[in-house]
């Protein structure tokens, strides 16, 4: 627990540093088990109120679960959430499942450029109106100079790069060698105009930090990170037509932690069943440097 603790009062630093710090702040939720832990860290942050909206980027392909889970805590957490999505792309079946595009780049279409215009303020952008129970499109939507996402070091490759205030230019594209050293918990906050900051409270933890964390918190997560009898689980969340689930017996969260401990995930990669890293050579470099989450 000491080490838990240390990790949260850490993210829960970081995340008021970037309150404090950056005038127009987002934070990304993909309804995975990193940023739900991220969105649990915000709200212990702020007593109980995330001060800046949450951003979800939904490629319109995702599991129908994620977005049911997403829209419940919505609700019960009486979020700000922000959705925005690359609809021309979309309509005009400028995708992977619509046989248009490979995989790498249709994350480059429906979730870089994405991301992109949601952040910039030029693509279409759908807040959930709580006494409505609808999404509405923002007629005037403002752009965000930062946005929080709950990337981790030990994720892939790129990630191991990063820094916890990582600067990227106006197009949002990141120069992996232009970044500053961040040594005794010091942090560059202050860029040059135009840039846009992403900032990474949890690139410290591991994945079994997470899930030691979901445990000794009690965090509702998707349920499809469990087995529910047909031997099978997923460990990372994506777009159905390229995630698929892995073996394994884990039931709940103890059974997780004894797979990532010593059980049969303790030496295989997270990310094993996306495909996609694996059409970029087992990492997200190439995507990432483009502006990917």
């Amino acid at each position: 627990m000491d080490h838990l603790h240390e990790l949260e009062n850490r993210s829960v630093y970081i995340l008021r540093e970037a309150y404090a710090n950056i005038k127009s702040l987002g934070m990304l939720w993909s309804m995975g088990k990193d940023s739900t832990v991220l969105l649990w860290l915000a709200r212990k942050a702020f007593f109980g109120h995330i001060p800046f909206p949450l951003i979800h980027i939904d490629t319109h392909y995702k599991i129908p679960e994620m977005i049911r889970y997403r829209d419940q805590m919505v609700r019960e957490l009486h979020l700000n959430m922000i959705v925005g999505s690359n609809l021309e792309a979309l309509e005009a079946k400028n995708t992977f499942p619509d046989g248009a595009l490979d995989r790498l780049s249709c994350c480059a279409t429906l979730k870089t450029q994405a991301l992109k215009q949601t952040l910039d303020g030029t693509g279409p952008r759908f807040r959930f109106n709580h006494e409505k129970g609808i999404y509405e499109r923002e007629e005037h939507p403002t752009p965000f100079t930062g946005v929080i996402v709950g990337v981790r070091a030990d994720e892939e490759g790129s990630r191991s790069k990063e820094r916890v205030f990582s600067a990227r230019d106006e197009q949002n594209e990141w120069n992996v060698a232009n970044q500053a050293p961040e040594f005794w918990n010091q942090f560059k906050t202050e860029f040059a105009p135009g840039t846009t900051v992403r900032v990474h409270p949890l690139l410290d933890w591991t994945e079994l930090d997470i899930w030691e964390y979901i445990r000794a918190e009690n965090i509702p997560t998707v349920s499809l990170y469990y087995n529910h009898g047909d031997g099978k689980r997923y460990r990372s969340l994506g777009c159905y037509p390229c995630t698929f689930p892995v073996e394994s017996d884990a039931r709940n969260v103890d059974e997780i932690i004894e797979e990532l401990s010593v059980g049969k995930f303790a030496t295989i990669a997270e990310r094993s069943g996306r495909a996609q890293d694996k059409d970029d050579g087992g990492s997200l470099e190439t995507l990432r440097r483009d502006g990917y989450m």
